[in-house]
């Protein structure tokens, strides 16, 4: 508790299992732009990041939020926790979690640190577009879901019951579309909180629902297109439309490639091992047998995407040698971490890239993020703007 008798905020950030160190230290790095202390719990495996402050400043971490966009964090909420599931039993005897849920999410609208970020300036209370009941990203969370199932009708009624949770048909009346959160540490324990924008993911737990196309030939597929949905959004039929050029680096056995061929581009697939599947016969798609890391365009082209597996910082050279000297307007590309310093090495390649478009004429746009369907990786894309 806080000395206000209210219990203390927590920022919940959930990550892929393994990189809670990382996510520590992108919560370390919005805590120095929002001048604020925070204590980090950041078990290993857990899936998840905590971080208790003493004072929350919600316009600071906004800026802050705005500034730096976290690269290993997939979905953010501010709240409290964590709270005990367990405190009421039913009349048959087992736990009623949904009474301790809704205790906690009330207190949201009280307190004091809080209500500013969340309330509704009409009712002057918070009320809540969406409920998201949510697990950890690991296999322990995952043995959470049929709960979290169980949970989601009943404890939506009770918040609509008392005003928390808006009806749809009065999704309207709340201020920024904030989600209202629960997050299942184990059976026993919650923390419950909230987001907007530029808090939330658009998903639940940060995780894009893709499906894995039939006819494309790798499930290396399925990272170009959560790329595609994460960093392009609303913009994607702007920035990939038919008839652009693309060159897919290292594209065999061609997921990346089929991609952008699906999507009307004409793509340069350049490996010297075999395309499979549809995208070998497509009429869209050239494959040329060259080494991706020396091969360069005749003429520039829209896009350059880039999957190969080699040492991140030769991958970051790669991509500022392309947009800087003109070869592509746009990139999306993966860089392979290493096992220790990983955060140390993201912000090393960022630096090459950064150096290259600081150079350039014009506005750009460059993020780096670890989504979901990334392993030992993170993503990073480079806008150009005309």
């Amino acid at each position: 508790m806080t000395d206000a008798g209210h219990p203390a905020v927590a920022l919940v950030a959930q990550c892929r299992a393994g990189f809670e160190p990382e996510a520590a230290i992108d919560l370390h790095r919005l805590a120095l732009l929002a001048r604020s202390a925070l204590d980090v719990d950041a078990p290993s495996g857990r899936g998840f990041v905590v971080a208790h402050l003493r004072d929350f400043a919600s316009r600071q971490w906004r800026r802050a939020l705005e500034t730096r966009r976290p690269i290993f964090i997939r979905t953010l909420f501010v709240g409290t926790g964590s709270h005990s599931l367990l405190e009421r039993a039913s009349t048959r005897g087992r736990p009623d979690r949904v009474v301790p849920l809704v205790r906690a999410i009330e207190t949201l609208r009280d307190h004091p640190s809080l209500s500013d970020l969340f309330a509704d300036r009409h009712r002057n209370a918070a009320v809540y577009t969406a409920l998201r009941i949510e697990m950890p990203d690991t296999n322990e969370g995952k043995a959470l879901s049929g709960l979290a199932r169980a949970l989601d009708a009943p404890l939506a009624a009770k918040l609509r019951e008392g005003g928390v949770l808006a009806a749809s048909a009065d999704a309207s009346v709340a201020v920024g579309g904030a989600n209202l959160h629960v997050l299942l540490a184990d059976g026993a324990h919650a923390y419950v909180g909230a987001s907007v924008a530029p808090w939330a993911s658009p998903w639940p737990m940060g995780i894009p629902r893709l499906r894995m196309p039939g006819s494309a030939p790798s499930r290396s597929t399925l990272k170009l297109a959560e790329a595609i949905v994460s960093f392009l959004g609303s913009r994607e039929p702007e920035l990939l439309r038919a008839g652009m050029r693309a060159v897919d680096l290292g594209a065999a056995p061609g997921g990346w490639t089929w991609q952008l061929a699906h999507r009307g581009l004409r793509v340069t697939a350049v490996d010297n091992g075999p395309l499979k599947g549809s995208v070998r016969d497509d009429p869209l798609v050239t494959h040329l047998r060259a080494d991706g890391l020396t091969f360069l365009p005749k003429r520039p082209v829209d896009w350059m995407v880039c999957d190969i597996v080699e040492k991140p910082a030769r991958i970051a050279t790669l991509v500022a040698r392309w947009i800087g000297d003109g070869h592509a307007r746009h990139s999306i590309f993966n860089l392979k971490l290493p096992m220790k310093k990983r955060y140390d090495e993201v912000e090393r390649c960022a630096a090459t890239i950064e150096d290259a478009l600081a150079h350039l004429r014009g506005r750009h746009r460059f993020a780096l993020r670890q989504l979901y369907h990334d392993r030992e990786e993170v993503t990073g894309c480079v806008l150009r703007e005309i």
